[in-house]
């Protein structure tokens, strides 16, 4: 399954503390639900068994780490793509630059 989603928000911005214990930002979660709209209206599927991720990041500027992208990302398709990231076994990211059209084109396969 192939799909193209809006580029994840910063690492800084994914948790939260709230009463002494850290939860997921209200930024994130919309960030989440993103996700899973256009994945889905793209006819994606929770894949069982292994998967392969393959992520092509287009940054709108340049400060994204790639490393915190792709974990984020990596997170917001969970119960969309596959049903746990422990089902990942190979992961494939590029980064790039694209002021003008950010964004993450994702393809999930079975491994």
């Amino acid at each position: 399954m192939q799909f193209i989603l809006p580029p994840p928000i910063s690492a800084n911005r994914y948790w939260r503390n709230f009463r002494g214990r850290m939860v997921v930002s209200a930024e994130a979660k919309a960030y989440k639900q993103q996700v899973a709209w256009i994945a889905k209206a793209s006819g994606a599927e929770a894949l069982t068994g292994n998967v392969s991720v393959t992520m092509k990041v287009y940054r709108p500027a340049k400060r994204m780490d790639l490393d915190n992208a792709a974990k984020i990302l990596l997170d917001s398709l969970i119960g969309i793509a596959y049903n746990d990231d422990s089902q990942i076994v190979r992961i494939v990211a590029e980064r790039y630059d694209d002021k003008r059209n950010p964004r993450v084109e994702v393809e999930v396969t079975p491994a």
